[in-house]
């Protein structure tokens, strides 16, 4: 049988020639994820048609923080988060809130006390635009974050996401998931100065970024690498107090109210704890609870990471610590997908795995606002769906975890190490030994 493949080459022009580039921009990934990103955006902004001027935002799945709290919080009579009002985010957050609301008011809106329902709503749509714009620059970031990380092309699992089109604008969150995205790039180019700047931006924006530093301090003690690690940590102690202190030391309580909301809180929505309560299953403190399964699951996350045969790479770490985090957290809002999804990324980047990690997401994203809705609430004869919904993505997500622990414990199974690298992404990690006490523990442990 003939060869096939010249007939086919000169059908498509013959053989690249001596001038021809194949790694120029068609064979870049970066086009194509900056494509498929701004595509994704647009099913999002059509997505939210439904929710302009409508209150039919639940069953239309269109929900958006952004636009309630513009009014809730105050924004539309010219009140300052922290200062004037109470703001249930961190102080970057906060800050972004009220960056985006200034330019409302460069943009001829009006945002001051006693200001028209017409004029308000018109802002609102302002507000709601301008967020819109800045969010998807943050998730350009994100993704040109990944870009830049050892498997470019892994940056589409991202840019195609359904997370991007159905959760991109709840709330804030493109915000702290740029910035981890950035701190873990600055750590992958071996600059602690930088990793330490935006993971400490990054935890004033959302606190989870500061679990970064559980799986930074575990591979540097196995390897012995201490410096970078500690001026990491000055480097974001730093940042997080220029960005915390002003704020604190304008109004003490309007900077504590973030704390305070989330110590009080209950069992909260997309949580096991709250579907614990709608089957009328009762535990006592809710919060000691969370806090013991965080710290038995982290000294878990530590002595894998430290006793694997093999040193395991940040990125895993790191996924294993922040999906801990979601699955026992006292409130699972749809948003948080986006938290996780950059870290399967670089933990784990099989489609397979991307797939079934999606759908669940998906079918929580369907729930939760059916839930709201009262299709699936309590006492609606189906609220066990929604009960299913949520078991499914805490299922997951630790299906999830167990496979990257396999990929921990039996790296050949790896497939970024593949072709004989050890972790492209890890900074001062890539081909670190192991220190002589971590060698001989392993190394009884396995004569066992």
């Amino acid at each position: 049988m003939s060869n096939p493949a010249p007939s086919l080459s000169r059908l498509l022009g013959g053989a690249i020639g001596r001038h021809a580039q194949p790694g120029g921009l068609w064979y870049s990934p970066a086009p194509w994820a900056f494509l498929t990103l701004t595509l994704s955006w647009l099913v999002l902004m059509v997505r939210q048609i439904p929710c302009i001027g409508s209150g039919d935002k639940f069953p239309n799945m269109c929900y958006s923080d952004i636009s309630v709290l513009y009014y809730w919080r105050g924004l539309k009579d010219g009140q300052v988060p922290f200062l004037d009002s109470d703001v249930e985010y961190p102080v970057l957050t906060g800050a972004f809130m009220e960056v985006s609301r200034r330019l409302v008011l460069l943009l001829g809106g009006q945002s001051r006390p006693g200001v028209s329902d017409a004029d308000a709503a018109t802002a609102a749509g302002m507000y709601f635009g301008v967020n819109a714009v800045l969010l998807f620059a943050l998730f350009g970031v994100l993704v040109w974050a990944h870009l830049r990380m050892h498997r470019p092309w892994d940056a589409m699992m991202i840019a195609v996401a359904p997370a991007i089109w159905t959760t991109g604008l709840i709330n804030w969150d493109a915000l702290v998931v740029a910035l981890t995205a950035l701190a873990l790039l600055a750590w992958s180019r071996r600059k602690p100065v930088w990793t330490g700047v935006w993971l400490g931006l990054g935890i004033a924006a959302k606190l989870y970024p500061v679990l970064l530093l559980v799986p930074l301090a575990v591979l540097c003690l196995r390897t012995g690498r201490w410096r970078p690690f500690f001026v990491t940590v000055g480097a974001t102690v730093a940042s997080w107090v220029a960005v915390n202190l002003p704020v604190y030391l304008a109004t003490p309580e309007g900077w504590l109210n973030f704390w305070t909301f989330n110590v009080d809180r209950g069992g909260d929505l997309g949580s096991i704890w709250y579907v614990l309560s709608m089957a009328q299953v009762e535990i006592s403190s809710v919060s000691k609870l969370v806090a013991a399964l965080m710290v038995a699951g982290t000294l878990a996350i530590c002595g894998m990471l430290l006793l694997a045969p093999r040193r395991p790479r940040l990125a895993q770490g790191v996924f294993l610590i922040v999906a801990l985090f979601l699955m026992v957290n006292k409130v699972y809002s749809p948003q948080y997908v986006l938290w996780l999804l950059p870290l399967l990324v670089l933990a784990r980047p099989r489609w397979v795995d991307w797939t079934i990690f999606g759908v669940a997401e998906l079918a929580y994203f369907v729930a939760i606002w059916a839930h709201l809705d009262g299709l699936l609430a309590m006492g609606s004869g189906q609220e066990r769906l929604y009960w299913g919904a949520v078991f499914l993505r805490v299922g997951v997500q630790l299906w999830l975890c167990v496979r990257v622990v396999t990929d921990m414990f039996s790296p050949q199974r790896d497939i970024v190490r593949a072709g004989g690298r050890d972790d492209p992404d890890g900074g001062i990690f890539d081909h670190a030994p192991d220190t002589g006490w971590v060698t001989r523990l392993n190394q009884s442990l396995a004569a066992r």
